[in-house]
């Protein structure tokens, strides 16, 4: 009994191990490759089909020249008929293969766009946390007393210039200045009109008019006409 239950111990732990295996292989395929490796394999499949287009354009051209070679005037117009088919079939061929790498460059263009796109929003994921991180030390409320505390010590200091940069002793009102300034300008005035004997006198007698009357007038003209009247006589 004890070989017995060792037997299927046995095969229960070797059952075991392959069902554990068999998990492992199937949460691989579960978790299926990455977005480089399917890339990659596109890229390859991208390689391998354009070197299959090439192989088959070569071929085309050799088919039409067999069928041009050969012709149909020829005994053997057979031959030509036949590297037309084979061409035709090669042609199929060529078809499929530039539909297979359409499809294939739009899955690759599409997977790259999405492993793109989840590395971007990865990276800006980290950055988020990053920055709760550094926010997590930070007070509201201790940065506005702080901004409060900024905004009193700049109007002292602007007090503080201001109360340097200002004039300092005794300040006088300007306006008394000027006023005797003017005072002492016309002290000074006096004193120099005294100096020259004072100011001339002004006389009593009324002074004639530098005008000449209209009668003065008049004769000057009358006088003017008498000359002008002599003179025609004597030419």
């Amino acid at each position: 009994m004890s070989k017995i239950s060792k037997l299927f111990k046995g095969g229960s732990s070797s059952g075991s191990s392959s069902s554990s295996s068999s998990k492992s292989k199937h949460h691989r395929s579960k978790g299926g490759p990455s977005p480089q490796e399917a890339i990659h394999r596109l890229r390859e499949t991208e390689e391998m089909l354009t070197k299959k287009q090439e192989y088959l354009e070569k071929r085309i051209e050799q088919e039409v020249a067999t069928a041009k070679k050969h012709g149909t005037k020829n005994k053997r117009g057979t031959a030509a008929l036949q590297a037309l088919k084979r061409k035709k079939r090669l042609e199929q061929q060529l078809t499929q293969i530039d539909g297979t790498l359409s499809t294939i460059e739009f899955q690759r263009e599409a997977l790259e766009n999405s492993h793109t796109n989840t590395e971007v929003l990865k990276n800006m994921g980290f950055a988020a946390k990053a920055m709760k991180q550094v926010h997590e030390n930070m007070d509201i409320d201790k940065i506005d007393d702080l901004m409060q505390d900024i905004t009193e010590q700049q109007d002292v200091a602007r007090e503080i210039s201001e109360a340097i940069s200002g004039p300092f002793g005794e300040q006088f009102d300007e306006d008394e200045l000027l006023a005797e300034l003017e005072e002492l300008e016309q002290e000074d005035l006096k004193e120099n009109m005294k100096s020259m004997g004072g100011l001339p006198s002004v006389p009593s007698s009324k002074l004639p008019s530098s005008r000449p009357s209209r009668a003065t007038t008049k004769k000057r003209v009358e006088d003017d006409d008498d000359v002008r009247m002599l003179a025609s006589w004597g030419t």
